[in-house]
């Protein structure tokens, strides 16, 4: 991040998902060829040639002296700053950066208990944090098969419907914008002039690249690291959201620093929200001194209290979820977020035993009584566990913020489940406008998430109705195929990455995503829903 006050670049990233909103990186270019060109077109007379140089070292000089951006550039330049790390991408085809300064002089990292105080000093470590293996949960979750035609409820697929074309993609390098056809481009204007739609758009590809890439974002989990995995492609990372009624601006890091300043965001979920499971109570925390703003991160699968003890006829071992009463560690920490961003899902297709008042009702890969009917499956399970934990937020005495519920992420294997033969190998652009076969399990699935979603609201006051906001991002990141790390999860020199002579596909990985990658618009998306919460609140506390 620039550093608001002291104009540092700070790289970090914290995100599959959620955690992109560190994901994104300033960068500063250091030198171009254009400009050694057009020196090089000018008159060739020495006094030209004089006052043409001349001009451009005042114009340098004055602008490390005056911008403060610039002051961690002139830092390096006359010896007041110790950069941490210098990175210099090895590719620069996606015309990002040609030069990078990155410092993490202003933020510090804890795994340690959200609930007591903890900031770092001058003695503090730039970045303190342990290294544990995350789980083998974090393969790929979905048990049910998804082909391009299936039968059952969970599998099934259907054409597009009347929706269809609503989102769309530009042609491949194109870099104008394909709006939506039910919008007049003319009524286009900034997402923060109006509270447009954000989530009916078009995906459109941007040749000036990513504001980070993976060789200059320290905290990328090896999982999200397809670039350094070996995967050849890169246009993946170039394609941006635009919304058909305004624009969403790029995720601006120095903006995001000063609206959350002395705030704390949390990005709560599971592998997708929040890619490594580890800390203590299985929470991270990263402050940024300068602007006194914490971001933490917390993992919970389900969002509702777990526990493996016996219960009733379900034997020790099994998990088991209470429906009713929400992940306690959440609770716990909750007077202390100011926003947070909350995701789950797709470890409901795990096995595990749901219980509601106190009584079995239902289970997802366990139901030793096949002649009982479950009361509730695993998407019925999904459907409640959102209402729960979203009540008890609604409703906490001690929390007044801003929640967000990102929904459903949509996984992409085609021709099978994660782990019959499913594949993404080979996808490199996003999916065409009309193409899109939309998956039965993600519909119903984020058709759940919404009806929690919808039944929390309804259950709170008015008051609190404004303070919970659904970031529907499952039709936009369907037509995203191409940006999922496929075969590409790991630094393994022997793994597969093509198919074999009888035409499967290698193991992969189609459901987490690439970063640099789509996920980062979530980034600009968390931005935008931000500031639109903040100034509403200057507003309604102006009118009262």
């Amino acid at each position: 991040f620039p550093d608001p006050e002291e104009g540092e670049i700070i790289s970090k990233n914290v995100v599959d998902s959620g955690l992109s909103l560190i994901s994104s990186v300033s960068s500063m270019a250091l030198g171009s060829h254009e400009v050694s060109i057009l020196v090089a077109g000018f008159p060739r007379k020495v006094s030209t040639v004089a006052i043409a140089i001349g001009g451009l070292v005042s114009f340098f000089v004055f602008g490390l002296v005056l911008d403060p951006i610039s002051s961690s550039v002139s830092g390096v330049f006359y010896g007041n700053a110790n950069p941490q790390q210098v990175e210099i991408p090895s590719s620069l085809s996606n015309n990002t950066v040609q030069g990078l300064y990155t410092s993490t002089n202003d933020i510090y990292t804890s795994d340690k208990n959200l609930t007591s105080t903890s900031q770092s000093s001058s003695g503090s470590p730039d970045l303190v944090s342990s290294d544990i293996s995350p789980p083998d949960s974090e393969k790929p979750l979905m048990q049910q098969e998804k082909g391009d035609t299936v039968s059952s409820l969970d599998t099934s697929t259907t054409g597009v419907g009347s929706g269809e074309g609503e989102t769309n993609v530009s042609k491949a390098g194109d870099t104008s914008i394909v709006s939506s056809p039910s919008h007049d481009a003319s009524e286009t204007t900034s997402a923060e002039e109006t509270e447009c739609d954000l989530y009916q758009g078009s995906w459109f590809y941007d040749p000036g690249g990513p504001l980070y890439t993976n060789n200059s974002c320290p905290v990328l989990t090896q999982m999200q690291n397809c670039q350094g995995n070996g995967r050849p492609d890169k246009r993946y990372e170039n394609w941006r959201w635009k919304p058909s009624q305004c624009d969403l601006p790029r995720f601006d890091a120095k903006k995001f620093l000063e609206l959350m300043r002395g705030k704390t965001l949390a990005f709560i979920g599971d592998s997708v929200e929040t890619p490594v499971n580890r800390g203590n109570k299985k929470m991270q925390r990263w402050f940024f001194n300068s602007t006194s703003v914490t971001i933490v991160r917390i993992w919970s699968s389900w969002l509702v209290h777990q526990f493996n003890e016996k219960f009733d006829y379900a034997p020790e071992g099994v998990i088991k979820l209470n429906l009713d009463v929400p992940d306690e560690r959440i609770i716990e920490a909750l007077p202390s977020f100011d926003v947070m961003v909350l995701s789950s899902g797709h470890w409901f297709a795990k096995q595990s035993v749901y219980i509601s008042k106190g009584e079995i009702v239902g289970g997802q890969l366990w139901w030793p009584d096949k002649s009982k009917p479950m009361k509730v499956n695993n998407v019925e399970a999904f459907g409640i566990s959102v209402e729960t934990i979203l009540k008890s937020i609604a409703t906490h005495q001690n929390f007044t913020g801003l929640t967000i519920v990102r929904t459903w992420s949509p996984d992409h294997y085609e021709g099978g489940a994660w782990n019959t033969g499913g594949s993404c190998t080979g996808k490199e652009e996003p999916i065409l406008p009309g193409k899109l076969v939309k998956n039965g399990f993600t519909e119903i699935m984020h058709e759940k998430q919404a009806t929690g979603f919808n039944r929390a609201v309804d259950g709170v006051e008015d008051s609190s109705k404004v303070k919970l906001k659904l970031m529907d991002i499952t039709e936009a990141f369907g037509y995203r195929h191409d940006g999922h790390p496929g075969p590409y999860r790991s630094l393994d020199p022997n793994k597969i990455t093509k198919r074999g002579p009888d035409g499967r596909p290698p193991p992969q990985d189609c459901l987490h995503w690439c970063m640099p990658g789509p996920v980062d618009i979530w980034n600009e998306m968390v931005l935008e829903l931000i500031r639109r919460d903040f100034e509403g609140k200057k507003m309604r506390d102006s009118s009262s």
